[in-house]
C-alpha cells in the first residue's frame, strides 16, 4: 500500500480552514505495505516441527500475546494480523516462507524468526527488501550488525557474549577447570565458543577438547563419550533442545560427574530439564536474563502476574516452566511496545527507527536489573545475563547481572 496521500477538491475558503486542520491530522499519518487505519500485519516464521521444534511454542505464544492486545483494542486502535509459518529450522524452508510473507501476506515486518541458520538465510533478502527483520530469535552477532544488515536487529543476548560470561565465571570459580565443548556447528554453537576461548584470555588452554555436531544427526552421544575421554573435569554444552536433552542423559549414564554449563539457548525446564529426567539435571549451570516461570519466587512479582493471567486467559495448555513461553511473551511485549512508540507512523523506517531508539524498557518477564536498550549504533536490545543453578524443580539465580555489551 503506497503512503497516504490527500486529495483535496475545491472548496470555498470557510470550508477550507476546517479541511486544513483535518488534513493536517491526516497527514501525519503515515503507511507502508502492512498497515492501514485499521491494522498492522506482522510477520513470523517458527520451527513447528522439524529437529528444533521445541522453540515452535514461541510462536503459538506470540499469537496469543498479540489476540490479547487485539481484544483490548489493538495498538494504537490498530489489530495485529500476526501470520506465522513453519519452516522445520530448514534455511531452504526459511527462504521461502520470508518470500511468501512479503511477497503474497505483503507484512509490514518479519519479527521474531527463530534459529540463527533460518534467520541467516534470510538477512539479506529481507535487508535488500527494506523489510524490517526485527528481534531475531538467535543470538549470532551478525544479527546486530548494523552497518551490514541496517534491517535486521537482534534479541536475546548475543552467543559470544555469553561465551565470555562462562569464561568469567569460570575463571573466578575454578580456575583450574579442563574444559571439554560439546557445540552446534552453526553460528550458535561457533560463537558461544569463540567467546569462552576470548574470555580465557591467555588461559584459552584450559579448553582440553571439543566436539561440533551437525543438527541434523539422530544422536549426540559418541560427542559426549569422546569428550569424556579426555579427561575433562568442565563440560559445556552449546545445544538445541534435542541435543541437550541428550546430552544430559548421555552424561549421567556414563557416570561422568563434570561442572556442567548448559547453553542459555536450552536452558528450559519444560522442554530441556523436564525430559533429561530431573534427577539428570540437578546442579547443571547457565545464564539467562529472564525469570523462571516455574520458580514460586516470582508469584507476587507484579509483571509475571500478568504473564500468569495471560496464560491461564490465553495459552492455559503452555507451561510456564517452558523457557520458550517466557521468551514469546517477552520478545511480543517488546514489538508491541515499538508499534507504539511508531504511532501512526506505520513506515518500515520508522518501524526500524522505533525499534533503535528503546529506552530502559523492561519488559515484564526479564530479572531484576536487567533493561533493554537500543541505538543507532547499537542493535543488540539485551547484553546483560545472570547466573543459574539448577535444584530440585527450577532455576536459582546467584551472583550480579553481568553486562557482556558489544554495541559500539
Amino acid at each position: 500500500m503506497p503512503a497516504l496521500r490527500s486529495r483535496v477538491a475545491a472548496i470555498p475558503l470557510a470550508a477550507a480552514l476546517m479541511a486544513a486542520t483535518c488534513g493536517n491530522a491526516l497527514a501525519q499519518k503515515s503507511y507502508d505495505t502492512g498497515a492501514s487505519d485499521t491494522a498492522i500485519r506482522i510477520g513470523n516464521i517458527m520451527p513447528y516441527s522439524g529437529p528444533a521444534s521445541a522453540y515452535g511454542i514461541a510462536g503459538i505464544i506470540e499469537a496469543a500475546y498479540f489476540r490479547m492486545i487485539n481484544d483490548r483494542g489493538g495498538i494504537n486502535g490498530r489489530k495485529v494480523n500476526f501470520i506465522s509459518y513453519d519452516d522445520a529450522y530448514s534455511p531452504a524452508k526459511a527462504v521461502e516462507q520470508a518470500r511468501r510473507l512479503v511477497e503474497s501476506d505483503e507484512v509490514l515486518a518479519v519479527f521474531g524468526p527463530l534459529g540463527t541458520p533460518s534467520n541467516a538465510a534470510i538477512q539479506k533478502y529481507l535487508n535488500l527488501q527494506k523489510v524490517p527483520q526485527l528481534f531475531v530469535a538467535a543470538g549470532a552477532t551478525r544479527f546486530g550488525d548494523h552497518r551490514e544488515y541496517p534491517w535486521t536487529m537482534a534479541f536475546q543476548p548475543p552467543y559470544q557474549s555469553e561465551g565470555r560470561i562462562y569464561a568469567k565465571y569460570l575463571l573466578a570459580e575454578k580456575p583450574d577447570a579442563r574444559i571439554a565443548v560439546l557445540y552446534q556447528n552453526d553460528d550458535l554453537g561457533k560463537e558461544v565458543l569463540k567467546g569462552l576461548r576470548e574470555g580465557l584470555g591467555a588461559k584459552a588452554s584450559m579448553i582440553v577438547a571439543t566436539e561440533s555436531y551437525e543438527v541434523t544427526e539422530p544422536t549426540i552421544d559418541s560427542h559426549v563419550i569422546n569428550l569424556k575421554a579426555s579427561g575433562a573435569d568442565t563440560f559445556l554444552s552449546v545445544t538445541t533442545p534435542k541435543s541437550a536433552v541428550q546430552s544430559i542423559r548421555k552424561v549421567a549414564e556414563l557416570g561422568w560427574k563434570p561442572l556442567y554449563i548448559q547453553g542459555y539457548a536450552s536452558a528450559s525446564v519444560g522442554s530441556v530439564m523436564e525430559p533429561a529426567g530431573l534427577e539428570n539435571a540437578q546442579g547443571i549451570v547457565s545464564a539467562y536474563y529472564a525469570k523462571d516461570g516455574s520458580d514460586p519466587q516470582w508469584k507476587n512479582d507484579e509483571g509475571m502476574k500478568r504473564f500468569y493471567a495471560f496464560l491461564a486467559e490465553y495459552a492455559p495448555t503452555a507451561r510456564a516452566s517452558d523457557i520458550s513461553v517466557v521468551y514469546g511473551y517477552g520478545a511480543a511485549q517488546t514489538m508491541m511496545q515499538v508499534l507504539t512508540q511508531a504511532g501512526d507512523n506505520l513506515t518500515r523506517a520508522n518501524v526500524m527507527k522505533q525499534a533503535a531508539s528503546l529506552r530502559d524498557f523492561v519488559p515484564d518477564t526479564v530479572v531484576p536489573g536487567v533493561r533493554l536498550n537500543t541505538s543507532a549504533t547499537d542493535f543488540y536490545p539485551i547484553e546483560q545475563l545472570q547466573m543459574m543453578r539448577f535444584a530440585g524443580k527450577a532455576w536459582e539465580m546467584f551472583g550480579p547481572v553481568i553486562d557482556g555489551h558489544l554495541g559500539e
